[in-house]
Parts: C-alpha cells; sequence; structure tokens
C-alpha cells in the first residue's frame, strides 16, 4: 500500500461516537483499525491511556462504513492522542485472542483489528479525547512491558520497525 499523509487542517474537532456505521466481517467480528505510532528515528512508540480499563494501549478503533481502513487508523490517531500520522506500513489482520465480550445484542463479540505502522508526523497541542487520555512516547521494552496484557496490541508492535 502507498504511504498516504494526513493533515489535521479539515479534522473536526468532535469524536465519531456510536456504532450505527461500524464495520462487521462475516464472522460477525468487529473491524477494528488502529496504528502503531513511531517517531521520526523509530525509537519510539506513542501509547494513550486507556479509557476503559487502567493502563495503556495503542491508538485504535472501529473501521467505519464511509472510510478506508488506513484512513480509520490515522483518524483514530487524532482522536484519540492528537497527533497526525504518514501512515507507512499495513501491518496485516491481527485476531482478538482475549475472551469475547458479553453482549446482550450479541452471543460472542470478538474483533479483527487491522494496524498499521505510522510516523508521527506532528503532536497537536488539542485534540477530541484529550480530557479523557494522557499520550506518551516509550521504547520497546517499556511498551512491551506495559501491553503485556494485551497480546492483540503487542504482536502489532511486535510487527512494526520499531528500533528493539
Amino acid at each position: 500500500m502507498a504511504a498516504s499523509n494526513t493533515s489535521s487542517g479539515n479534522r473536526s474537532m468532535e469524536s465519531r461516537t456510536g456504532r450505527t456505521k461500524q464495520r462487521y466481517n462475516t464472522k460477525g467480528e468487529r473491524l477494528v483499525a488502529g496504528v502503531v505510532p513511531l517517531s521520526a528515528d523509530k525509537y519510539y512508540v506513542m501509547l494513550i491511556q486507556s479509557t476503559r480499563r487502567k493502563g495503556w494501549v495503542l491508538p485504535k478503533g472501529g473501521w467505519e462504513l464511509d472510510e478506508e481502513c488506513h484512513e480509520a487508523a490515522a483518524r483514530e490517531a487524532w482522536e484519540e492522542a492528537g497527533i497526525v500520522v504518514q501512515i507507512n506500513y499495513d501491518l496485516g489482520d491481527i485476531q482478538d485472542t482475549r475472551p469475547p465480550k458479553k453482549n446482550p445484542l450479541k452471543e460472542k463479540e470478538r474483533s479483527l483489528y487491522r494496524f498499521f505502522e505510522a510516523t508521527v508526523t506532528s503532536e497537536e497541542p488539542e485534540w477530541p479525547e484529550k480530557d479523557k487520555r494522557e499520550r506518551k512516547w516509550y521504547t520497546y521494552a517499556e511498551a512491551t512491558e506495559l501491553l503485556k496484557e494485551r497480546p492483540e496490541l503487542q504482536a502489532a508492535l511486535d510487527l512494526s520497525t520499531i528500533k528493539r
């Protein structure tokens, strides 16, 4: 896939909410797009605080019907971390190996993740989820420790070209 550059010039400060435009595959898995946001020198990865549980995660969220997967990943990076990114590589699909969420509408809802390696080109002072999330740069060793409870996020980091 060709690299694409996204800018925040035309971005609204509102996060998308709800799942009315959410994509699901034929197995009923929610399709999630995310980024492994690296510094230009590839020595650091940016993680964000999770809003649902304690700890740190990669920026990610639902891939919606009106966008390409890499666009969803870049949008999530902007909404959750306040970063503008250049998508470099498609890291492929990563299966969610955690126990399924209990959802009254669905018997078992799982997610299928598609991550992209990205270079952070700008860190903006204001972003949609600034009040909910902190962002911070970590080395590979630090990020590996912080993501140990999230095997799907660890797999994405391991697929990236971050310097170890």
